[in-house]
């Protein structure tokens, strides 16, 4: 309160005497005119603090945050192995005892799951967009519980692959289904969509589809000869999208771009 009735007589003393008629300027001054200064000092004294400052996104907004997402994910002792020259894209998930070999490409949001059995991606090999790819303690077939994807061969997007083997120079098509225990054999191919039952083997040189994967005809010699190109033919292609990205990714340096734009201090 002292405070208060110093500012206000800081500021009558600071107001001019031409507000008053002369018959009033002494130094008697008007109770009410008093205490309507007083408020307004008080009013002036207790400023309201400033507003936040509110920050719109912008439309062209970085979506993503290089913190939300590890790419290698370790299992107690088991740490994914990536060779030197394999491709792997900088949003999938690589976690327990997953082996990337020579050559290999997993593409963008696949997901290797290492933690109960191994997995492995051979030599020249690729796994596409968004595949799942893991394995089981073990097999009910009595069949290796293992995933093992041998050299030169192609598992198209969106395939599940669960404990299963498949041999050299093959082909998956787009979202087939591979069960516990399946085996996939030499320059086989296998028609997008299919879904293998657990146990069943796929004998060289033949086409299968359907669900359940049935016999369709034999590859023919030029056919089985393509299969290995294709492999080779999109790891030609993962050299470019490798070249575009370092061992760490550089996603922090449009963060830090974008928290300079705004003005944001974190």
């Amino acid at each position: 309160m002292a405070t208060l009735a110093r500012l206000s007589r800081k500021a009558l003393k600071a107001l001019p005497t031409l507000s008053l008629p002369p018959h009033h300027q002494h130094h008697h001054r008007n109770p009410y005119l008093l205490r309507s200064f007083s408020s307004a000092a008080g009013a002036v004294a207790v400023e309201q603090p400033p507003l936040p400052r509110q920050i719109l996104e912008s439309p062209d907004r970085v979506k993503w945050d290089y913190r939300g997402q590890r790419m290698i994910v370790p299992l107690g002792q088991w740490n994914p192995k990536i060779a030197v020259d394999a491709y792997v894209a900088p949003n999938c998930v690589l976690a327990g005892r997953v082996s990337v070999w020579d050559g290999a490409s997993v593409w963008n949001g696949s997901v290797l799951r290492g933690d109960l059995n191994k997995i492995s991606v051979g030599f020249c090999s690729n796994v596409q967009e968004r595949c799942v790819v893991h394995a089981a303690w073990s097999s009910p077939t009595g069949l290796p519980a293992h995933t093992s994807i041998e050299r030169y061969v192609t598992i198209g997007a969106y395939c599940l692959l669960r404990s299963c083997t498949i041999q050299p120079e093959c082909i998956i098509g787009q979202h087939s289904i591979l069960m516990e225990g399946s085996i996939v054999e030499t320059h086989s191919i296998l028609e997008a969509g299919s879904v293998v039952p657990p146990g069943r083997i796929i004998p060289s040189g033949e086409l299968w589809a359907g669900n359940p994967a049935g016999f369709v005809r034999t590859l023919t010699h030029v056919e089985t000869l393509e299969i290995p190109k294709l492999a080779v033919a999109i790891n030609d292609l993962s050299r470019s999208h490798f070249s575009e990205f370092l061992p760490y990714a550089t996603v922090y340096l449009e963060v830090e771009k974008l928290k300079k734009h705004l003005g944001i201090n974190i």
